[in-house]
């Protein structure tokens, strides 16, 4: 039998299941009738649940073909109240462990999902693997390159379903708007951008603050070296996104969803030849009226990631400060008059647009004038809800044991977690070369690249003094330009970038190479 590829299959499995039956909660699929009472159905095990990893239960209860067996969260509070959640959804209470490693040979566990913070996803999915469990991670799943590359490893030579957290590659907005790009509805494509526009107030000042009770913060910190058990932020969960010793910023966090649906209009299965970003930690002081204050994130909240594939681009801006006041017209022009958050990607082709945003379940095409051609729309009365039918694609191809049938499997996953971890490698070996606008100028001027990258850098610039920033005080980073070889994933003459390629970790945690999984 043909092994489809991934847009093949977009536009021919994907399309046709996606519409049944799922928005009442029946599971049309053949491969459903195996799951009859709830001992037989497929265990899960969910780790992670102080935040989006309740969505996971919510998604695998929904289908009745698994069942919620497990809740794994170092902080015991949160798993016992969590517990309880589940316990009134499905009848059955999940028992509920701190370590990952307590579960691993359970038999009634089939599947490990992952929803902790960015530096224990790679960790938890290659244990899991080991161990013949399938497993569902969050974008990214990675913290870096090894890790991602360890990750499509392992779920080849172990043989086992490994889906990626992008629910937009269910969706059947997304997933017509590519057919419709890839037909050449809009033209020729050579061009996508890639848009965070989300609002992040500081996470406030540097300092040492307690870590929560009931957390175990040996445990908690696993994979990453172990700080001093007190942390440099003030809210200690979420707000480890904007550091980098666990996160990756809004480009890992955000941005992967982004630059995973830029890949995919512009039929990108492989990484950048070269990189570019400037940007900074921008604005805080302004806000607070205090020239000395320090947010205590090291991530950026103003960036801008140009990626060169030879043929193709993609740009990637982050833009943490406000947006309300943007005077980015041709931007609200595509998107039309929302206010606020603005999060999507934008294609430019020869005969017109296509946009997704500001949500998965909408895409436009415009044509050169700017005017609507045609609308794409996921309906989740008649197709499920997003989150849902992302699980349950997973599901079908754990039950049919077929990785084909995944519409965001490891290497996907990989790739779209690599663009976040090469443009941030590119900023943070350039964090302390701050200079002024006419440097970055000159050298997004010189960098191969398809967009208009003055323009790109004068509308940044136009929003830092929107939101009370000089640009020429306050100035921006400009990290190198970063040659990578795709096939070998490394980068060319760079010691320093390549040793970003990985991280130190700890005794017991170390996330093995490629060829070692």
């Amino acid at each position: 039998m043909k092994r489809l590829n991934r847009r093949e299959f977009s536009v021919s499995a994907s399309a046709a299941t996606l519409t049944t039956g799922l928005a009442l909660g029946v599971h049309t699929s053949a491969a459903a009738a195996t799951a009859g009472s709830p001992n037989e159905a497929l265990g899960v095990a969910v780790c992670g649940v102080n935040g989006r990893g309740m969505s996971h239960v919510t998604g695998f209860h929904n289908d009745p073909r698994s069942v919620i067996r497990v809740l794994v969260d170092v902080d015991a509070k949160v798993g016992e109240s969590q517990a309880d959640k589940v316990e009134k959804m499905q009848g059955s209470r999940p028992r509920v462990v701190r370590d990952v490693r307590e579960i691993l040979e359970s038999d009634d566990i089939d599947i490990v999902t992952c929803a902790t913070p960015n530096h224990w996803h790679a960790m938890i999915a290659v244990w899991a693997m080991q161990a013949g469990k399938d497993v569902y991670i969050e974008k990214p799943i990675s913290h870096n390159i090894h890790e991602g590359r360890a990750l499509v490893a392992a779920a080849k030579k172990y043989g086992r379903m490994f889906q990626t957290g992008t629910q937009c590659r269910s969706s059947l907005a997304c997933i017509d708007a590519m057919k419709f790009i890839a037909d050449g509805g809009i033209g020729e494509v050579k061009l996508a951008r890639g848009l965070c526009y989300k609002r992040r107030k500081s996470i406030g000042p540097l300092g040492d603050y307690p870590v929560p009770d009931g957390v175990d913060f040996n445990l908690w910190s696993g994979p990453a070296s172990y700080t001093d058990p007190k942390v440099t932020r003030q809210k200690f969960h979420y707000d480890w996104h904007w550091q980098r010793h666990y996160g990756n910023g809004d480009s890992g966090n955000q941005g992967p969803h982004q630059t995973d649906i830029a890949r995919w209009g512009l039929g990108l299965e492989r990484h950048p030849n070269s990189i570019l970003t400037y940007g900074g930690r921008l604005g805080y002081q302004a806000e607070r009226k205090d020239p000395n204050y320090v947010d205590a994130g090291d991530t950026a909240n103003t960036q801008v990631s140009i990626y060169d594939y030879g043929d193709k681009t993609i740009v990637f801006e982050t833009r943490g400060l406000s947006v309300d006041n943007s005077a980015d017209t041709e931007l609200n022009e595509l998107f039309g008059s929302n206010r606020g958050n603005k999060i999507g990607v934008v294609f430019y082709g020869s005969e017109g647009y296509v946009v997704q945003g500001p949500n998965y379940t909408t895409c436009r095409a415009f044509d050169l004038n700017k005017k609507e051609t045609r609308a794409f729309t996921h309906n989740a009365r008649t197709s499920g809800q997003l989150n849902d039918v992302h699980m349950s694609n997973f599901l079908d191809a754990v039950v049919a044991r077929d990785s084909s049938i995944l519409n965001a499997d490891a290497r996907c996953g990989h790739l779209s977690a690599a663009i976040a971890h090469l443009g941030n490698t590119s900023y943070y070996l350039g964090q302390e070369n701050r200079v002024a606008p006419n440097v970055i100028a000159e050298a997004v001027e010189k960098f191969s690249s398809l967009d208009d990258d003055t323009t790109t850098l004068r509308r940044t610039l136009r929003h830092l003094r929107d939101n009370g920033v000089d640009p020429e005080s306050e100035q921006l980073s400009l990290g190198p330009q970063l040659n990578f070889d795709p096939e070998a994933e490394r980068y060319l003459g760079n010691d320093d970038a390549n040793a970003m390629l990985t991280r130190e970790y700890r005794e017991g945690f170390e996330v093995p190479a490629a060829e070692a999984v």
